[in-house]
């Protein structure tokens, strides 16, 4: 019986994690049309008690998805870089992923992406597991329009 409280609770506990955790705004950019890469950006917003953890990214359309952010080098050249250890979410904090600094890199894409088309994406959490989301993608749109950019 303890055995079965205890399945009960970690999947209760696991749930919970996932309704903490609200992707908003989100968008993604192709680097040109027919380029193997994308980015997606978004507001991440962490409604629970626990810190928790973007670590990781999937997409059926594409080889990788990977937890990035721009560093500048030694030369002073801006250089896309995975986050190691994936991006913490505060215990009721938010965190926004933008054009310029951290964001979903997404390499070797194996469909064309046109604008508005939909990217079908999932977000993998520490804690509150994984997270399916619509993106649309939008090369259109300027930084800042419906974000807090």
């Amino acid at each position: 019986m303890k055995f079965i409280a205890s399945i009960l609770f970690s999947t209760f506990a696991f749930s919970a994690a996932a309704q903490d955790i609200i992707i908003e705004d989100a968008y993604a950019r192709v680097a040109r049309p027919g380029a193997p890469v994308a980015a997606a950006f978004f507001m991440v917003r962490n409604k629970g008690a626990e810190v928790d953890r973007l670590i990781g990214a999937k997409t059926e359309y594409a080889a990788m998805a990977e937890v990035h952010t721009h560093l500048e080098s030694a030369d002073g050249i801006m250089q896309m870089r995975p986050i190691e250890g994936g991006l913490e979410i505060g215990a009721m904090g938010e965190h926004q992923l933008k054009r310029g600094g951290d964001h979903i890199m997404i390499m070797g894409l194996s469909k064309r992406l046109e604008q508005g088309d939909m990217l079908p994406l999932t977000l993998v959490f520490q804690n509150a597991g994984e997270i399916d989301l619509e993106v649309v993608v939008d090369n259109e749109r300027e930084q800042g329009i419906h974000s807090q950019d």
